[in-house]
C-alpha cells in the first residue's frame, strides 16, 4: 500500500463562485470543494455522514459548511462536526495560476 498523494487539476477556480461549493468526481471519490468569500479554499468528502446530504450545496462561511438537509455544521479545515461528533474527511486543495489542485 502506498502513502503517496496524487494531485488532480480540477480546472479553473472561477468555476466556484465566492461563498459556494461544487462537487467533483475525482477517481472514485466525490469531493466537495468550497471557496469562501475571502478566497480561501477547502475540500471535504461530498456527503454529510449523518444523512448523506450534499455538502457542496450547503451554506459556507466562517470556516464551516452547514449541511442543507439537517443543518449539521462541519469545520472545513479539520472536518470536525459540531452537532453529533461525526466528522468529514478533508483534503488538501490549493490554487496555482488560477487552477484548482486537489491532493488525494
Amino acid at each position: 500500500m502506498s502513502n503517496s498523494n496524487q494531485t488532480f487539476n480540477l480546472g479553473s477556480v472561477e468555476k466556484i463562485p465566492l461563498g459556494q461549493g461544487r462537487c467533483y468526481l475525482v477517481g472514485t471519490e466525490e469531493i466537495a470543494v468550497f471557496r469562501q468569500r475571502d478566497g480561501r479554499l477547502f475540500a471535504t468528502q461530498s456527503r454529510c455522514p449523518h444523512k448523506q446530504g450534499p455538502l457542496a450545496e450547503g451554506i459556507v462561511g466562517g470556516g464551516k459548511v452547514i449541511c442543507p438537509l439537517h443543518a449539521h455544521k462541519f469545520d472545513l479545515q479539520s472536518g470536525t462536526g459540531s452537532e453529533t461528533g461525526e466528522c468529514v474527511k478533508v483534503f488538501a486543495v490549493c490554487e496555482l495560476r488560477g487552477e484548482l489542485l486537489l491532493s488525494l
